[in-house]
């Protein structure tokens, strides 16, 4: 799976020791399968510290999951255990570390729900209230890499690979669009390509072009000019 973390620079090395305390999964490096979600968390990062803000992207190993060397928990939603979770982890009253999982999956309580759970905490609202609330709440989306030994399962995508990833999305939409394909075949007709073959191999450099003229090498490939 690849996933993004928005920041106001350039992640290269991930560094726990950065991490803060008292976010929604406790400290650790948060990352969401949702491109638009890190986007909008750079961009809000960039202009606190008077950057563009950047995305990084991550190849992570869900494995990682099912794999009995790491203590992972996962959320489904904004659930009750979900709620209790997150504060119990924001609460600033107690130890910043209050639980010892690897890697954590679920919901983001954004700032909106993050008022809610402040006023949940300095008793304003009940937790049936706060529940009751999150219905208006459209599903977000986030991990947290919260030991040094969960960052084992993530790694930076190197650039040519995103790039390919990026150009394989453009060619087959292009090919669903304009030759009135299904995405099933436009996507057998793409991967079992010569084109996406020699695309594949870094050592061609072909990532290094447009992917419109990737595009046109398809299509004289598959007859389809």
């Amino acid at each position: 799976m690849i996933v993004y973390h928005g920041s106001y620079e350039e992640i290269v090395e991930i560094d726990l020791s950065k991490a803060v305390p008292n976010k929604d999964f406790g400290r650790g490096f948060y990352t969401t399968k949702n491109r638009e979600q890190a986007e909008t968390w750079a961009r809000r990062r960039g202009e606190h510290h008077g950057t563009l803000g950047f995305v990084s992207d991550f190849d992570f190993n869900e494995n990682a999951f099912f794999d009995n060397n790491y203590k992972t928990l996962r959320f489904s939603g904004y659930t009750e255990d979900w709620f209790d979770f997150v504060v119990s982890n924001r609460n600033r009253k107690i130890a910043s570390s209050v639980h010892d999982y690897d890697i954590v999956e679920g919901p983001v309580a954004d700032d909106d729900i993050f008022a809610r759970v402040d006023d949940y905490l300095n008793g304003k609202i009940s937790k049936k209230g706060f529940l009751a609330d999150l219905a208006q709440f459209t599903d977000s989306h986030q991990i947290c890499f919260c030991t040094v030994k969960s960052l084992h399962s993530i790694e930076r995508v190197k650039q040519a690979l995103y790039d390919i990833r990026k150009i394989g999305i453009s060619i087959v939409d292009s090919l669903v669009s304009d030759h009135n394909l299904s995405e099933t075949s436009s996507e057998d007709m793409y991967f079992t390509s010569d084109t996406y073959a020699k695309l594949s191999d870094e050592h061609t450099k072909l990532y290094e072009k447009s992917w419109q003229e990737i595009y046109e090498l398809l299509k004289k490939e598959r007859g389809l000019e």
